[in-house]
């Protein structure tokens, strides 16, 4: 969340950084710091009341140890009468400073320097592509056709248990969902992450702390009689471990993983896009959050970068990294890259991670800081990144895999499922 101090000192850069990342409502930022006034002056009359309401309180005690009992009454009457306008004044501090906050939450973190301009995912620069895309056979499947030849999922019961947008994973698709949460965890523990497995519910305060609301109320799933929301990313539970904590300097950087489901109402238009696991309502990933020094942070993120693109390379699958222009970023990124993987039978490309450095948008909402040398508290920065998201890698799995003998299982996951192939 950004400051009103930040905001003030620094106007200009706020605004091109709002425009950069296509926020509209620009006004918001004078309507800051006119709010951010009013409450100085409320706090500073308040300040002063009470100020003298203490030395008046004090010279009570003078006056009857006098034995000047009607100037003390006085006294009293007038302490009175400053109580209630204290209490006014605590009235009118408190509703201005949740308007502020209402104010501060509605704007989104400011894109890094490096980030470019652009509005749309057209606008997203590829920094690097590689891998092999493989050549298919002439009567090559999508993935929701092999998963029908090979029985992998069911999406007609999961429209029946649920909805649309809640596949049903059976038999060896059910096997192979599991082979690579497996295999992900056991790569993300390897170098270094602390593994957790969060709950799956989280309180408006978690939510609030990595920007989801007020941002995206509409695209989670709501429990309202609990006040609970179902977690669109494991990121939100697991970055709030840290939540309101001093974080000690030996102990940094914080690196952790976790597999969850994920809850996503929003699942996007009609049509090719979305068939099969293109796009759901429900779906699994792991994900890696770091937490470390602000003068750390970037060369954190590029760290990131490379422990996702060796696992989509251990995949053996074809990809491409973007850095997402300011339009096209979340609401709480300073700078983003996704990683994408070479759908052959759809020949598209299908975004399967994205790692953001959030600087410290994130924690000064849940206030997760560390104390420096000289023993001043700092906000830490916060970065996550999908390690991996499953429904695309497994759909791009199936299809660059295919033959005619059936769908090969990469050396690495091999272990895990406990087959080469799928037939």
């Amino acid at each position: 969340m950004l400051q009103p101090g930040f905001i003030r000192a620094n106007k200009e850069k706020v605004i091109a950084g709002l425009q950069k990342k296509q926020f509209k409502e620009l006004d918001l930022v004078d309507k800051v710091i006119a709010l951010d006034d009013q409450r100085k002056s409320i706090q500073v009359q308040s300040d002063e009341l009470l100020a003298k309401r203490n030395a008046v309180s004090k010279e009570i005690g003078a006056l009857m140890s006098k034995g000047e009992k009607a100037a003390a009454e006085a006294k009293k009457a007038e302490v009175s009468a400053m109580k209630d306008q204290i209490d006014q004044l605590s009235t009118q501090l408190s509703e201005t400073e949740s308007m502020l906050d209402g104010m501060l939450y509605r704007l989104p973190n400011l894109p890094a320097e490096a980030v470019p301009s652009g509005s749309t995912a057209e606008d997203n620069a590829v920094l690097r592509q590689a891998g092999v895309i493989p050549q298919l056979p002439e009567q090559a499947l999508c993935h929701w056709d092999l998963i029908t030849r090979y029985d992998l999922v069911d999406f007609q019961t999961g429209v029946k248990i649920t909805g649309s947008g809640f596949p049903l994973y059976k038999g060896k698709g059910a096997k192979l969902q599991r082979a690579l949460i497996h295999y992900f965890l056991d790569y993300n523990t390897a170098a270094g992450y602390t593994e957790y497995l969060p709950p799956h519910l989280v309180n408006s305060a978690s939510a609030f702390g990595t920007g989801q609301l007020p941002d995206k109320e509409g695209q989670m799933y709501h429990v309202v009689a609990d006040e609970l929301y179902l977690i669109p990313t494991a990121e939100v539970p697991v970055t709030n471990i840290y939540r309101d904590e001093i974080v000690p300097a030996a102990a940094l950087p914080v690196k952790m993983t976790a597999y969850t489901p994920c809850f996503r109402r929003e699942a996007g238009s009609f049509g090719k896009d979305v068939r099969g696991l293109n796009r759901v309502h429900q779906f699994d990933k792991v994900e890696i959050v770091t937490l470390t020094e602000a003068d750390k942070s970037y060369a954190a993120l590029e760290e990131m970068v490379l422990h996702v693109e060796r696992l989509i390379q251990s995949l053996e699958l074809p990809y491409r990294i973007l850095l997402l222009c300011g339009g096209d970023m979340s609401f709480a990124s300073a700078m983003t890259y996704d990683f994408e993987v070479y759908s052959t039978a759809q020949q598209k490309w299908l975004e399967v991670s994205s790692v953001s450095n959030f600087e410290s948008y994130q924690t000064n909402r849940m206030k997760i800081r560390t104390k420096d040398e000289t023993g001043k508290t700092q906000l830490l920065h916060s970065l996550n990144g999908s390690s991996l998201a499953l429904p695309r890698i497994l759909a791009s799995l199936l299809e660059n895999n295919q033959d005619a003998n059936g769908i090969r299982i990469p050396e690495v996951l091999q272990p895990y499922f406990g087959a080469a192939t799928i037939s």
